[in-house]
């Protein structure tokens, strides 16, 4: 038999030690550490200022109000196409599209969190509203650029190894900003003095403030992803559907009807999570729990439960496949939230709760990971911050909305019946995932070049 009508010899199987060395190789080394930079500012804007709020005498009807902050990271879709797109004078010359853009938005965190450092609440509360909206804005800006960075950095089935490494880096900096951030101002403080001291938030916000190094410092020892050369364009209005049209017109194009489909997945894979969450704590308050039980398990002992599951979702989407554990992460997550009206007949069980934590988060990992690396794979590397921008908003856009319902509910019909009604709304995700998984990842085509007039 000659060479040309040899079969090919299948892939040599990795053993599952070889499979984890992965996460030590410098890609995932990288991710983990833009990771914890993407991580930091959420809570430093969101949680942990409405408890530095509160203690500083703003009434609650502010804080809620101000949490509105927030909203920058669900309308990053908006901007996506700049940044995917227009280039930065001097710094995209020197560090590329893409690592110009993450340092420009980390220099933004870092500078709005000093800014919130500096500023007293007490005193000029709205200048503190301003340094927020920046670190949001600039967090925002961040995530689109490391995604497009992430997905550009290596092929499709490795996306699962580096969403892993990415959420590692995004839960540590959660634990630092959300737990750290409070120990560093409790050791600021001054015993016997007022409740607020705005020296100890100072010192707290400044020391968060200096942890965005870790992101600069990566983004300035990487190297540029390799990007799919694009045509230049010949006038603004060319450039704006390029960086407009362009990306959402390759989906459809790509998927055709199939797109509806795979958009319907992706609005509620996650609907069992979210919903759920948000009467999370309540649930923990109203069963007896104490704040340093429930902050003990579900803020440390969880965070670890879910690095535990992203790693191994990652890995197992490389030995089975993105979809295999893309349906798998399904039906843990919709399952574990019956284990959530289990404890709810339990009433104060501590070691219940550690049971029902770790099932939930290391469900959660799993399925985030495998979630991540499917939206990865179906994103033009050409559009990819645009793209998966796109994706990543109408992820949440649904289960939020929802979640709003949730207290009603569980006033009206109690915790045993909203956990299960929770788990129930995870059927349809099973369904989509299975005809999903029928759809072939569609390789984009090369973009064409602009004709020009016929002469």
């Amino acid at each position: 038999m000659n060479q040309a009508s040899a079969s090919p010899e299948p892939p040599t199987r990795k053993s599952w030690l070889e499979t984890l060395k992965v996460y030590l190789e410098p890609a995932s080394l990288r991710m983990l550490a833009l990771g914890f930079a993407a991580g930091l500012p959420l809570l430093l804007v969101l949680g942990t200022l409405s408890f530095r709020l509160r203690e500083a005498g703003v009434d609650r009807t502010t804080i809620g109000y101000l949490s509105w902050v927030g909203l920058a990271y669900a309308f990053k879709w908006a901007w996506a196409p700049l940044v995917d797109r227009m280039p930065l004078p001097g710094l995209t010359h020197w560090l590329g599209r893409r690592r110009s853009w993450l340092l420009l938005s980390q220099l933004a965190v870092m500078g709005g969190l000093a800014g919130m450092a500096l500023t007293d609440p007490q005193q000029d509360l709205h200048a503190l509203v301003v340094f927020a909206l920046v670190v949001a804005f600039g967090s925002a800006t961040q995530d689109i650029a490391l995604d497009a960075f992430r997905i550009e950095s290596a092929p499709s089935n490795e996306q699962a190894v580096l969403a892993a490494s990415y959420q590692t880096g995004y839960r540590l900096a959660m634990i630092w900003a959300g737990a750290g951030v409070l120990w560093v101002a409790a050791r600021a403080e001054t015993p016997g003095a007022e409740a607020y001291q705005h020296l100890a938030w100072q010192r707290a916000y400044l020391v968060m403030a200096a942890s965005m190094a870790v992101g600069l410092i990566t983004v300035l020892l990487s190297a540029e992803p390799v990007r799919a050369a694009l045509p230049p364009a010949r006038n603004a209005l060319e450039w704006l559907r390029g960086a407009l049209v362009d990306p959402f017109a390759d989906f459809l194009r790509r998927y055709r009807w199939q797109a509806a489909l795979i958009l319907g997945l992706i609005a509620i894979y996650r609907i069992s999570d979210v919903v759920m969450g948000i009467m999370a704590n309540p649930f923990y308050v109203d069963m007896g729990f104490t704040k340093d039980e429930v902050a003990a398990v579900t803020k440390v002992y969880g965070v670890v439960m879910t690095l535990a599951g992203a790693f191994i979702g990652g890995a197992l989407s490389l030995r089975l496949g993105v979809m295999r554990v893309l349906m798998l992460g399904a039906v843990l997550s919709a399952a574990s939230n019956l284990l959530f009206a289990w404890l709810g007949t339990r009433g104060h069980d501590v070691t219940g709760l550690v049971f029902v934590v770790s099932a939930d988060n290391l469900a959660g990992g799993i399925a985030s990971a495998a979630f991540i690396a499917y939206l990865s794979s179906l994103t033009n590397i050409s559009y990819s911050a645009t793209q998966y921008a796109l994706f990543s908003s109408i992820m949440l856009l649904l289960p939020k909305w929802l979640a709003g319902f949730s207290g009603r509910y569980v006033d009206s019909f109690g915790y045993g019946s909203f956990f299960t009604s929770t788990a129930l709304l995870g059927l349809p995700v099973l369904l989509l995932v299975a005809l999903a998984s029928r759809i072939p990842v569609q390789a984009p085509q090369a973009p064409q070049a602009p004709q020009g007039p016929r002469g």
